[in-house]
């Protein structure tokens, strides 16, 4: 892989793996549903227009548009607000590396939910060792109150659905990747509208501060818009093999950001769910075990 795409690798990391800062900034002043739609709503107008601005758009079929409202829920709406509450509870840290076990979930999915992605021994592994991980890193706190296990199993909430959530994206294979990433994203405004103005009455809230918005607007552009492009830029050029590096780096990201800036103490006990997790990740995509044994069979690796 070419040094231009590491450094594409290293920025998608970055900005996924600050959202979680980010959230948990924002629902420190603002409810999380409304956190949310802010979030949504806000990169679903800049998608849409930079659609627009290549000429392509969205298409315009009401069953496509109900199919896109289903992905919403599952890939946007439920997981984003479970994360968000989450994080009024645990640490952005800690939120970051429960999140890391998405890939777990979607592969249980898939197993009863296709016929071309079934369980083998090495996912089977793969998954134990996830769900040992999540002892770990929950472990004894589960214990202490204050709702932090609920805030835990709240993120383990928002795994499971993006695992749901990702075997029914195999549904949009026909279409662009970024008409379908503008279609999900847009489909879940759409349901987060009338949520925030029925949960959270914002006309209430008070007019958030100029930090608040910088926050906003920087989850939003840049976190979920800028982080689509990004991707899509790189499933083109170097596909999704490389791509997967990113479910390890974002909780390190996520770690420093939290230790840095909002005093999260990074203990020993997240770091040993952090690697236990991270084994179990390589069980399931083996492909991440074969990319450190490509040089030994050829003179070096190729540049993607």
């Amino acid at each position: 892989m070419s040094a231009r795409n590491w450094g594409l690798l290293l920025l998608l990391t970055l900005l996924w793996g600050s959202s979680f800062f980010f959230y948990k900034v924002l629902v420190a002043v603002l409810p999380p549903v409304t956190v949310v739609l802010g979030r949504v709503g806000i990169a679903a107008i800049a998608m849409n227009l930079w659609l627009l601005a290549q000429g392509a758009g969205m298409p315009r079929s009401p069953r496509l548009w109900a199919r896109f409202l289903l992905l919403g829920l599952l890939n946007t709406v439920i997981p984003f607000i479970l994360i968000a509450w989450g994080e009024t509870r645990i640490s952005s840290g800690l939120a970051s590396i429960l999140n890391a076990t998405t890939p777990i979930f979607m592969v249980a999915v898939a197993h009863f939910g296709t016929h071309d992605e079934k369980l083998s021994w090495a996912k089977i592994a793969g998954i134990v060792l996830g769900v040992v991980g999540v002892v770990v890193l929950v472990g004894q706190d589960a214990f202490a109150g204050g709702g932090y296990i609920w805030g835990a199993l709240a993120v383990i909430g928002a795994s499971c659905a993006y695992g749901f959530g990702g075997v029914y994206s195999r549904r949009f294979r026909d279409l662009p990747p970024m008409q379908a990433a503008t279609g999900q994203i847009t489909g879940g405004a759409i349901l987060l509208l009338p949520l925030s103005l029925l949960a959270d009455h914002p006309w209430t809230l008070p007019m958030p501060g100029g930090a608040v918005w910088a926050s906003l607007l920087a989850i939003a552009l840049v976190n979920t818009a800028l982080a689509y492009f990004v991707y899509f830029k790189m499933v083109a050029t170097v596909g999704v093999t490389y791509i997967s590096l990113v479910t390890f780096l974002i909780p390190i990201i996520a770690l420093l950001l939290g230790a840095a800036f909002l005093n999260e103490s990074v203990t020993a006990q997240a770091l040993a769910g952090m690697a236990i997790i991270a084994l179990g990740l390589a069980a399931i995509d083996g492909r991440l075990l074969r990319l450190g044994r490509r040089p030994s069979m050829r003179s070096g690796p190729r540049s993607g």
